[in-house]
């Protein structure tokens, strides 16, 4: 049986699924390290901690996020590559940018045989941009809830000052 004229669902699901799982443990070790190095980080904030400095950390926290996910989609893109399924890494990066942010496939496309990996690529990036999204809530109500105490503070501090 020709490869070429007969492709292997089995086998495309198969080798997605090994990869999907792969990307997702890379997901959580990467966004617990994420996450345990903003907790210390924020353990250190006090009342006294300037604006740009929380500013400032939530920028490298979602510089750290992002390029978590850039390494997640090299997991896709170098087999694609290496295995000559896409002839050149940019295209295959390409490629699998387009999959994973479910943008849906552009001018670069997988052979026949191995079209199944689109949605396989796709589905991860859902699952890991679920993850990451959960992620951000959490920090954000982490910012909500240091800017409240602030407003309460001064409030309280004006309630002094007006006595």
């Amino acid at each position: 049986m020709d490869h070429l004229t007969h492709p292997n669902p089995v086998l495309e699901i198969l080798v997605g699924t090994v990869f999907l799982i792969v990307v997702i443990f890379v997901h959580g070790v990467g966004i617990r390290s994420i996450g345990l190095q903003f907790s210390k980080s924020w353990a250190h904030v006090t009342p006294a901690t300037p604006h740009w400095r929380l500013n400032l950390r939530l920028a490298v926290t979602i510089a750290a996020l992002a390029v978590l996910h850039f390494a997640e989609t090299l997991i896709w893109a170098v087999p694609l590559y290496v295995r000559d399924i896409i002839p050149s890494l940019r295209d295959s990066y390409y490629y699998v940018l387009e999959s994973y942010t479910t943008l849906g496939e552009g001018n670069v496309t997988l052979p026949d045989r191995w079209r199944l990996l689109g949605p396989i690529i796709g589905m991860s990036g859902l699952f890991t941009f679920g993850w990451t999204a959960s992620v951000l809530v959490s920090i954000m109500t982490d910012f909500g809830k240091f800017d409240r105490l602030q407003a309460r503070r001064e409030r309280v501090e004006e309630g002094k000052t007006e006595l």
